[in-house]
């Protein structure tokens, strides 16, 4: 059972095919003309390396003095990527690269930017006005012959006025004009752009008038025009909160562009949702410190002048994050040098002063040494305190470099005490010469260290080059990298593709109509006759539409078999005939009822051309429509409904007064007559039963065409006077579920159905792949 679904389902793709290939083929041409049309997306790129951070000492390395190892950390890279995409470093390149200003040109709607890449020139048409309003007249004239004409009223014959709701309707739309689009070749290039801060984010719009002028309009809640400037000359409006000087304005009048000074945050957000900073991977898990700037635009230009901004702009902030250490260090020493200038000065006026009192007093070499060791205390307790107050500025008193420190400096200032109560022990003469010896060397040895930093830190300052290189520059992609065109057609091709199989197996997986006879006989119901779908039937058939009806319905116009006796619908109902006329042989009359299940299977068809062939075969044959709601039998005799069978019903016509002749020798018809309010309650009347027995006297077949079964009753009620009924199913169009529920009904009324008539057979692979129906012409 799965292998036949499947053989089914691949059937219903080949009977489709067109629709397949149409829906695919009209997918493909949307993708193509999306991808020809979309605005084309470049990309560029630079690498920058960012090195191990080197940190500047104010007196050296710290290491020296702690006797300890302090190691240096490396910068961490991402947090190089966050300041990469922080407002401190995009705001500067939105100010350096003036990106917050806009200038948009007006576009054609869908080919716009088609027309402006291709540099299509602007069309003659495009160079002249088109009124756009009011082009429909207010009163439309009628002609002479519609005035002239006594059936026309004569509030109409001075014309048909138009609403003004209908003129603005089709109005035509402003782009059809395309003057006021820019099209190729033409720019517009500013030399100055301010606005004050409220007018930030209003588009602006600038007109292209003659003779090098042009308009400002103010594009707020309600348009204002703001004036009126000159090319290349400044231009003040709204009070100077708006500057505006246009260096170049290349465009035809009429042609309008749109200027709009960005928010700063709008332009920094817009700025960063387009770059995107990742490390440059070497296949180790180490870091390898070089990010690789990525940003995309549709301008090469300007991707190129921003990428290099951010670069150039991150650099220049880590060459100051940098240098700010030796500025800090360097700041402190030269608020301590005057100060120790002037101890050193005071130092030795002291020592010089107490020479001269004592007459020149020696050191010994106890004294001597001393002296030595204090200069070298002194020395490394002035460099504890500078780095104390460097180390202030960057940690608290609780870290433990900080704790480090201090428990050194407290060792030194032991030692110098320890240092101090020796020299107590000396003459007097020699602790004070010790002493005021000991202030200058130390003073003097402190000044000088000083002064050698403050001059490494100069030239620290003066060569700081920050741990931020740029190893490549900006450089834009020849191609975009969006649209991606091959892959966009392909892709659309392939939905198409999708599209429209999955369409058409959906619906032929919700239509399960009968599709062959095999389907009818596994459920009980012989089939008489497999009538194909006949090309010259299709002809016949026309449509009709009377006012009491929501849709029109198709109607037989013709005898196929009388017209077209060798089509192969005509040889399947001789089949019918032949098959009829042993099944008949053994029914209680001649009479013979041919409904279905539901309207527009071809009831019709049927019991017209099936009664033809009947006559044709030299038997008298009435046809009977008895559908008194909507039959249209007496169109294929090419005449009216009234005067039928309702009308016999209710004695307003006698028997041989609503019988007709076909013009076919041997067959007449029983039109339905007019319309009546109860149909089923003719049928089911005494007069009804005595008509059948008439004409069943009359002819040797009678053939009643009835409606359909599953929706009124007038079929049961007609089957149960007739010998013979049988059930016809169109083609795909009424499931098997569909023929067991009219069987059951017409069943519980007492009819007996003989037998089932597959209608409008066609040559499908669905039903060729699923069932193996197939179909032969013999000429």
């Amino acid at each position: 059972m799965e292998a036949l679904d499947l053989a089914r389902l691949f059937g219903l793709m080949l009977d489709h095919k067109w629709l397949i290939f149409t829906i695919t083929l009209v997918f493909a041409i949307a993708g193509t003309g999306y991808a020809v049309l979309a605005t084309p997306i470049y990309q560029g790129d630079a690498l920058v390396q960012v090195e191990r951070r080197s940190s500047v000492s104010p007196l050296g390395d710290l290491a020296n003095v702690m006797g300890e190892a302090v190691s240096t950390p490396e910068s961490s890279t991402a947090a190089e990527v966050q300041i990469l995409q922080s407002r401190m470093v995009l705001g500067q390149v939105v100010e350096r690269t003036g990106i917050d200003t806009a200038v948009v040109p007006k576009r054609l709607p869908l080919v716009g930017n088609y027309v402006q890449r291709n540099n299509i020139q602007r069309p003659h048409f495009a160079t002249t006005d088109v009124n756009l309003a009011g082009w429909m007249p207010d009163r439309i004239e009628l002609p002479e012959f519609i005035q002239s004409s006594p059936s026309v009223p004569e509030a109409l014959k001075g014309g048909v006025s138009v609403p003004e709701w209908l003129r603005n309707w089709f109005s035509l739309p402003d782009f059809l004009s395309a003057r006021s689009a820019v099209w190729g070749g033409e720019s517009l290039r500013l030399g100055r752009f301010e606005v004050a801060d409220h007018y930030r984010g209003i588009p602006l719009v600038v007109r292209v008038l003659q003779g090098g002028y042009y308009s400002l309009t103010l594009m707020d809640d309600a348009p204002r025009l703001l004036g009126e400037g000159i090319v290349g000359e400044l231009s003040g409006f709204e009070g100077d909160d708006i500057q505006l000087r246009i260096a170049e304005l290349n465009a035809a009048p009429g042609a309008e562009f749109s200027l709009i000074k960005h928010k700063v945050p709008s332009a920094i957000r817009q700025l960063g949702s387009r770059l995107m900073v990742s490390e440059v991977s070497s296949g180790r898990t180490a870091s390898t410190g070089i990010l690789r700037l990525s940003l995309t635009g549709t301008d090469p230009a300007e991707i190129r002048r921003s990428l290099d901004a951010v670069a150039e702009t991150f650099l220049t902030q880590n060459v100051q994050r940098q240098s700010a250490e030796a500025e800090q260090s360097l700041l402190f020493l030269e608020e301590q040098a005057p100060e120790l200038r002037t101890q050193l000065a005071a130092a030795e006026e002291r020592l010089n002063q107490y020479r001269v009192e004592r007459d020149s007093v020696d050191l010994t070499s106890e004294a001597q040494a001393a002296v030595q060791q204090f200069i070298d205390l002194e020395s490394r307790l002035s460099e504890l305190e500078f780095e104390e107050a460097a180390l202030a500025q960057r940690y608290t008193a609780s870290h433990p470099s900080y704790q480090s420190l201090l428990r050194q400096k407290r060792q030194l200032q032991e030692e110098r005490d320890r240092l101090n109560a020796k020299v107590n022990e000396l003459p007097a003469a020699q602790q004070e010469v010790v002493r005021r010896t000991r202030d200058v060397e130390v003073t003097q040895a402190i000044y000088v260290n000083v002064l050698n930093k403050m001059q490494e830190l100069e030239v620290a300052r003066a060569g700081t080059v920050g741990n931020v290189r740029i190893i490549d520059s900006a450089l834009v992609g020849e191609f975009p990298i969006e649209p991606r065109k091959r892959l966009i057609v392909v892709m659309a091709t392939l939905l198409g593709g999708i599209l429209a199989v999955g369409i058409v197996l959906i619906r032929g997986l919700l239509n399960r109509g009968v599709e062959a006879p095999e389907q009818l006989e596994d459920a009980g119901l012989p089939v008489y006759a497999a009538i194909p779908l006949s090309e010259e039937q299709k002809k016949l058939v026309k449509r009709i539409k009377h006012r009491r009806d929501r849709e029109g319905s198709d109607v037989v116009s013709g005898i196929l078999a009388e017209q077209a006796p060798a089509d192969t619908s005509s040889e399947a109902l001789r089949g019918l005939r032949t098959s009829l006329h042993f099944a008949m042989l053994e029914a209680r009359n001649n009479r013979l009822m041919i409904t279905g299940p539901s309207p527009g299977i071809g009831k019709s068809f049927v019991s017209i051309n099936l009664a033809a062939i009947c006559a044709q075969a030299g038997q008298r044959v009435l046809v009977v429509d008895a559908d008194m709601r909507k039959g249209h039998l007496h169109h294929a005799f090419a005449d009216h409904s009234a005067g039928g069978l309702s009308e016999f019903l209710g004695d307003q016509l006698s028997l041989d007064e609503v019988i007709r002749s076909s013009g076919i020798e041997g067959l007449d018809y029983v039109a339905r007559g007019t319309a009546p309010p109860n149909p089923s309650e003719l049928l089911m009347t005494a007069a009804f039963s005595r008509f059948l027995e008439s004409v069943g006297e009359r002819y040797d077949l009678v053939i009643l065409d009835t409606p359909p079964v599953l929706a009124v009753t007038d079929a049961t009620v007609v089957g149960a006077q007739c010998g013979t009924a049988l059930l016809v199913a169109r083609f795909q169009v009424n499931p098997l579920r569909e023929m067991q529920i009219a069987r059951r009904r017409l069943e519980s009324g007492g009819v007996t159905v003989k037998g089932a008539i597959l209608n409008a057979m066609e040559r499908k692979a669905a039903a060729s792949y699923g069932y193996g129906y197939y179909q032969y012409a013999y000429r």
